[in-house]
């Protein structure tokens, strides 16, 4: 089966210079956990996540210890509310992923299943001539059990 007979479409985009606070509005507002990110020539050029929101634990440089970081800056005694507040209109290319694995509308389905366990994602952007045209989620491969099977 191929990619284009499962994947969403058309894709919602945002471009790389979108505020933080437009992009989780965007998500909220269509109930999406990620979006991919274009450049000024609509191609794919990142990819922001839900997590990307959220604080992650670093390492510190040249010890053991670790510490959580929000937005790429160390979590202080100033709060989250105000860091979250402060990056409101942080453009997304600050913390987008951008090592994309994106796939084609006729991939198999079985490559996306191969990235999405080879490489730990929940989803994948759908390009064409390098622009995002959809997107696949292991939410749509649902769509392989409730499938009939087609005749040989």
């Amino acid at each position: 089966m191929k990619v284009s007979q499962i994947m969403r479409q058309p894709a919602v985009v945002i471009h790389e210079d979108t505020s933080l606070e437009e992009a989780a509005r965007i998500m909220l507002e269509r109930k999406l956990r990620g979006l991919p990110v274009v450049d000024q020539q609509e191609k794919l050029c990142g990819f922001l996540s839900v997590s990307d929101y959220f604080a992650k634990n670093k390492y510190i440089p040249f010890s053991r210890f670790h510490a959580p970081q929000l937005f790429g800056r160390w979590i202080s005694s100033e709060g989250i509310e105000q860091m979250y507040q402060e990056e409101r209109n942080t453009p997304v290319k600050q913390i987008m992923s951008m090592n994309v694995v994106s796939v084609t509308e006729d991939d198999s389905v079985d490559k996306v299943v191969r990235l999405m366990l080879d490489r730990h994602l929940n989803r994948i952007p759908v390009v064409r001539d390098g622009v995002p045209v959809g997107i696949i989620a292991r939410y749509d491969l649902l769509q392989l059990m409730v499938q009939k099977s087609k005749p040989e």
